[in-house]
């Protein structure tokens, strides 16, 4: 398929997907941000402001790293790893972020909102906001603050001020709401930072824009350490912003195949899961039209991972996008893989994965041992673990 093809219409939609459901009081807002990117899109003063604040604050370009031990231990196709986790604040958010922070600036907000559900996201945007001096609220499920404590606590220093939601099952889909309900009130001051390729347009486009740099990237590091493509790249999908980052640039490439991994929870069969793309249907969700975690009568069902990042009912729509031509195939892991995957990893490279990239590590070392030892496996590993000790060593606990 060619790039071109997979860019949204005016209106956001990428085939079926996308688009703009929101209430006519966000009309206005959504609009004054289109408006907005397609101006600084194109900019080159703004491109290079932000390239410098991702070489210099951010630290990019991070590093392929061969994981030999990984691959002689799986056996089959090398296993090479993006290292995302070593980014400023340890995870793929922060590109995004940075990008939507100086976007907030040039428009004049000086309010900025986010939802998290791991924590990363709104780590990475309380950062931003001391960064570029702009107020910040992050709202949070309050079952994911109790998973996730320590990035709680670092949000506060940051100066952020972490509001708990209590509504629903108290995780992601609900924060997102409440930050929702906020931007609709205050939409003259604030920009609503969202956290992945999920929203209204031009939500979905400008994340994987800024996210496409993580891409771009391993394009170049991965040919100069193998004068070819890899065969395939292997990715985690929650909302979907660390795949959608590392799959755009390779799209064109039809020799490299690509796998998007769900948080499949206690197993598909169960209903406990986050799948929406393996095991949902269309809907919408959050401003857009994508595959839902839905019942008979669009009421979206309740969500399970021991990832507090993947554990949400929708994904990005170009995801779905993707889904229905074919050219990513999406499976899933269940928590045993993703905790197996977690330990694996840790024991044999001395790397601690998040455990939503210890999903696309279970995937990748699924895929690598049905693969020749030629070939070659990229697994974009989107954060680093430290925030989910707590979490595994609770697990053990109750094993």
């Amino acid at each position: 398929m060619r790039t071109e093809d997979n860019l949204p219409d005016s209106n956001g939609h990428f085939g079926i997907y996308g688009g703009r459901f929101v209430s006519e009081t966000l009309m206005a807002p959504i609009l004054e941000l289109d408006r907005a990117y397609s101006e600084l899109r194109e900019d080159a003063a703004f491109q290079a402001e932000l390239a410098d604040e991702l070489r210099d604050y951010v630290g990019r370009p991070t590093p392929i790293y061969e994981a030999k031990r990984l691959s002689r231990e799986t056996g089959g196709a090398r296993i090479f790893l993006k290292r995302e986790d070593l980014t400023h604040t340890g995870a793929h958010k922060i590109n995004n972020t940075i990008g939507q922070g100086l976007l907030a600036r040039h428009m004049g907000k000086q309010r900025i909102i986010a939802e998290t559900g791991a924590g990363q996201h709104g780590v990475a945007t309380a950062t931003v906001a001391a960064r570029l001096g702009l107020e910040c609220v992050i709202y949070m499920g309050a079952e994911d603050m109790r998973r996730q404590a320590m990035n709680v606590y670092r949000m506060r220093l940051l100066g952020a001020e972490v509001r708990a939601v209590e509504a629903g099952s108290r995780t992601l889909k609900d924060a997102m709401n409440e930050a929702m309900r906020d931007w609709v009130t205050n939409v003259a001051d604030t920009f609503y930072v969202i956290g992945t390729v999920a929203g209204p347009h031009p939500y979905p486009l400008l994340v994987r824009d800024f996210q496409a740099v993580l891409g771009r990237e391993a394009r170049g590091q991965i040919q100069d350490k193998l004068c070819r493509l890899p065969d395939a790249l292997v990715a985690c999908v929650g909302g979907g912003s660390n795949a959608m980052g590392l799959f755009y640039p390779f799209l064109d490439d039809e020799q490299v195949a690509m796998v998007g991994v769900e948080a499949g929870g206690y197993g598909l069969a169960t209903g406990h899961h986050a799948a929406p793309l393996t095991g949902g249907t269309p809907g919408i969700l959050h401003g857009s039209r994508s595959y839902l975690m839905q019942d008979d009568h669009g009421q979206i069902l309740a969500t399970h991972s021991i990832s507090a990042g993947l554990d949400y009912p929708g994904v990005g729509p170009e995801h779905s996008h993707l889904k229905d031509l074919g050219r990513v195939a999406y499976e899933t892991v269940d928590d045993d893989e993703a905790l197996a995957a977690f330990k694996q990893l840790t024991a044999t490279e001395g790397i601690l994965p998040a455990l939503e990239s210890s999903h696309a590590v279970a995937a990748g070392m699924r895929l690598a041992r049905t693969l020749d030892p030629e070939q070659a496996v990229l697994v974009n590993l989107s954060g680093r673990g430290d925030k989910d000790i707590h979490t595994v060593a609770e697990t053990e606990e109750l094993s």
